[in-house]
């Protein structure tokens, strides 16, 4: 039998787009945006076993080595792809990921908002742990319709503690959250 693991599959586009157009509506600076080594930490403190980072990137014409080397550093294996023009390509190699860690024994968390993967994540979720990490106001309704199914889903910023600095968000708070010092 494998030792336990948790697959921590990254929608990098599809976070970084979510960032930068709903919520800052510009393009992120470099310390707005995840520290995703946080994540992994999370996954592994969470889930209390091994986790392994899969960092999907669309790098049709350029590889931004900089930010590859860097999530290298912190442990994660990136899978730079790329296709015809108007190819999801990020969304198709995390489905094929999905559907492989099926014939495989290890827990799922994929991060992000995206709805393309409702199909793969409902098959996972009835024979192993599968969460859900993105931005709750973002994230696609299917995806949170699983939790009734046992996915259990996470929030980067407020979960994961992935920022260094409070995002601009609109969210619906719980009155034992509510603090009016951060308002005034």
């Amino acid at each position: 039998m494998a030792a336990p693991i948790t697959y921590v599959l990254v929608d990098g586009e599809n976070v970084d787009a979510t960032l930068g157009t709903s919520i800052l509506m510009r393009r992120p600076a470099s310390e707005e945006r995840p520290r995703w080594e946080r994540l992994l930490s999370f996954a592994e403190t969470t889930w209390s076993q091994p986790a392994r980072g899969l960092f999907f990137l669309a790098a049709n014409a350029d590889l931004p080595m900089a930010f590859v080397q860097a999530l290298l550093a912190i442990g994660y294996r990136v899978i730079p792809l790329r296709g015809a023009p108007g190819e999801k390509v990020v969304d198709l190699a995390i489905q094929r990921t999905l559907e492989e860690i099926g014939r495989r024994s290890g827990d799922v968390i994929l991060v992000s908002n995206d709805g393309d993967f409702i199909p793969q994540v409902s098959d996972l979720c009835s024979t192993r742990r599968v969460g859900i990490i993105g931005f709750t106001e973002f994230r696609n309704q299917g995806l949170t319709a699983l939790s009734q199914r046992g996915v259990e889903l996470f929030d980067l910023e407020y979960d994961v503690q992935a920022f260094n600095s409070r995002l601009p968000r609109v969210r619906i708070i719980p009155i034992e959250e509510f603090n009016p010092a951060d308002f005034l």
